[in-house]
């Protein structure tokens, strides 16, 4: 049985300007602001936040299914999920459109601008989760606003739980969407700040919107996360990382982790403690589809940090 990932797949193109933002922009010039800045190292990603799901759901031995739109410029990123072995039936060409890609320069106070271009992500509503067999579990992560929406009535309607994991797109749902969408999932995922932006825009408690699911779960970064499950309030813990070279992908590694217990049966609880190891291999590697830790690996970073055997 298949887990269905909504949401983007998109080209992260992630270029290191060698200097200083500050030094180039002249704060009382921001009006006329006109620059251009010399960025020799360059390197191009696969991303999006369905495409580094499935990543990871994968590499846990999962038979995750994307569901995705992308552009005609989307050769390279096909041939990718062929060669991971994903399977594309969901993955919906739109033409006339690029792929979403996202152009991310970053100074050395790691200070970032980014260009966001959605493209055919925009058109992610042509899809339909009804359409998709065999699948026992969904995710609705950042896509199109309208494919959103629609992927989360579609999941109810067919009786299909799945995760509500609004992350990017939150500054695009209104109130009453956000609250739809998370009535009709069993569970929901966003970090800190997302879940403060998500008790300002519905005028609800954390512990309120909690209550409409069967488990919230608010990621803190090096911090662990917090998780409301069963009228409880449980932490767990972050899990060290080897090395912390890019967080970039991190959300999504986790996430993968979360779905991968669920959809085998494990409480929120341990399923929450593998995407705690996940998010901590991830954040060791650029980009977010470059680690490639063993079964093994995960088992025993697994056992080193909970003290209890992984599968």
């Amino acid at each position: 049985m298949s887990i269905l990932v909504c949401g983007s797949v998109a080209y992260d193109s992630i270029m290191v300007f060698p200097d200083r933002f500050k030094h180039h922009i002249l704060p009382d010039q921001i009006h006329i602001l006109n620059v251009s800045f010399l960025v020799p190292d360059m390197r191009r990603e696969f991303g999006g936040c369905a495409g580094n799901i499935a990543y990871s759901l994968k590499l846990l031995g999962s038979d995750p299914l994307i569901m995705a739109t992308v552009g005609e410029d989307a050769g390279p990123y096909r041939a990718r999920m062929r060669a991971l072995g994903l399977r594309e039936d969901h993955v919906r060409e739109v033409p006339g459109t690029f792929t979403a890609q996202a152009f991310i320069t970053t100074d050395l106070d790691d200070n970032q601008i980014t260009a966001f271009h959605p493209g055919a992500m925009f058109h992610s509503h042509l899809n339909d989760v009804r359409e998709a067999q065999g699948v026992r579990l969904g995710i609705v992560s950042p896509d199109g606003a309208d494919g959103m929406l629609r992927h989360a009535a579609g999941f109810a309607e067919a009786g299909v739980p799945f995760v509500f994991d609004p992350g990017q797109a939150l500054p695009i749902l209104g109130s009453e969407a956000l609250l739809n969408c998370l009535q009709q999932a069993r569970y929901c995922t966003v970090n800190d700040y997302e879940a403060r932006l998500m008790c300002d825009k519905t005028g609800r408690s954390e512990e309120a919107l909690a209550r409409e699911v069967e488990a919230l779960v608010v990621t803190l970064g090096a911090e662990g996360s917090r998780i409301h499950w069963r009228g409880e309030l449980i932490h767990v813990p972050a899990v060290p990382a080897t090395a912390v070279i890019d967080p970039t992908g991190c959300g999504d590694a986790y996430r993968a982790g979360l779905l991968h217990g669920l959809v085998n049966d494990w409480d929120v609880l341990k399923s929450a403690r593998l995407a705690a190891v996940m998010g901590a291999i991830k954040i060791a590697h650029r980009g977010g589809q470059n680690h490639q830790p063993t079964h093994a690996d995960i088992a025993a970073r697994f056992a080193a940090a909970f003290g209890e055997e992984l599968w």
